[in-house]
């Protein structure tokens, strides 16, 4: 396509069908509408499927579906529908189903405001689940990520047989901005561990040094268990619980002993500075042009954006913060990730700045607290 003029929305689209998406189900909503409206135009020419369910439970419901048949799925929705979901999101992770969920987040709480943005759902998309299991979320910065970062939620959900989160932002998913397509760089396209042939087949069986399931669809000649119940390798429903614990604690270490692999971030340090910012989202993008303006105004200030929220990149948050006296979060709620900063750096000074009125947080606003705390 080369040098093409595209909102968010529609760089989430294209990012999926360069993934290998074929199968989109969605229910419009406010602001994420646009993401459906082009995979109906993307996927039926590309031998896809694109579907509008009767609600947000029936059209992940329809995904997670395709997905046990081997198809790449991706949802799309807001606040309301990510509320709608959680039961299926529950689901996906128990059993172990690839699936991609942009929640393309808006004020609220509740229905809120349609056409303000917000990042109000950020400790939802990690705890909305029951079980309280790690899930993935990476978080776009501008139209770039949101094709690049689709791609690799696509791969992460193939490689770890879960759903991948895309905290996208109104803000984000709705400006436009010119990106060469072909000068990106993008990463490979994976596909889930299909099972060899030759053996007995057992859906939940991860092989010896590996956390990950191979894959079989169901509908095919070898019989596939799939159930949203506590289960053995077999897939046969178990309350067994040597079983389960055996289970959970393998879908636990599969998300959170890979976390160096599946940390996204950019960073633009300074040395002998007395701050550092640490920000994701739309307002990384103010936070960058706070940091400059603090260096031409004569000051220091280095600056950390965070692309994979979750699991929280602990390791990545000491390292970079070590040299810096203060840490400034900024983040469009009142308060949410900066409780992760807080619990990792307890030794910091943490200045955190929260709006959640549907305004963006001005880089003005970033630099003031950077130089004045």
């Amino acid at each position: 396509m080369g040098l093409t003029l595209m909102e968010g929305n529609e760089a989430i689209a294209w990012g999926a069908l360069a993934a290998g998406c074929r199968f989109f189900a969605g229910y419009p909503i406010t602001p994420a509408t646009t993401i459906y409206n082009t995979m109906l135009r993307l996927l039926p020419p590309n031998g896809g499927i694109c579907l509008q369910g009767e609600d947000e439970i029936a059209s992940i419901g329809f995904c997670l579906g395709a997905s046990m048949a081997g198809l790449k799925v991706m949802t799309a929705t807001s606040g309301p529908g990510i509320s709608l979901y959680s039961e299926q999101i529950s689901f996906a992770v128990g059993s172990e189903i690839p699936i991609v969920i942009v929640d393309v987040q808006r004020l609220g709480p509740s229905t809120g405001s349609a056409t303000k943005g917000a990042d109000g759902d950020i400790q939802f998309l990690q705890w909305g689940n029951s079980g309280g299991l790690p899930v993935i979320v990476l978080a776009p910065v501008d139209v770039k990520d949101c094709y690049t970062l689709t791609m690799q939620a696509f791969n992460l959900a193939e490689r770890f047989r879960c759903p991948v989160f895309l905290a996208a932002n109104k803000e984000v998913s709705l400006t436009r901005e010119t990106v060469d397509l072909e000068c990106l760089r993008l990463p490979e396209v994976l596909e889930r561990r299909r099972a060899e042939g030759g053996e007995p087949f057992e859906p939940f069986a991860a092989r010896e040094g590996r956390h990950v399931p191979d894959f079989l669809p169901i509908g095919g000649q070898t019989l596939v268990r799939q159930t949203s119940s506590t289960h053995g390798p077999d897939g046969y429903i178990t309350t067994n619980p040597n079983q389960i614990a055996l289970t959970q604690a393998r879908l636990f270490a599969k998300i959170n002993t890979a976390v160096p692999k599946i940390t996204y971030y950019d960073e633009y340090p300074v040395a002998n500075a007395d701050a550092l910012v640490i920000a994701y989202g739309v307002t990384a993008r103010a936070a960058r042009t706070a940091v400059k303006r603090v260096e031409e105004s004569g000051g220091k200030a280095g600056l950390l954006i965070l692309k994979t929220l979750w699991p929280v990149p602990e390791a990545l948050i000491r390292e970079k913060a070590a040299a810096y006296r203060r840490v400034v979060v900024p983040e469009m709620n009142l308060g949410q990730y900066v409780r992760e900063i807080e619990r990792i750096l307890p030794g910091k000074t943490i200045d955190f700045i929260g709006r959640m009125n549907g305004e963006l947080i001005t880089p003005s606003r970033i630099q003031e607290v950077i130089q004045h705390g």
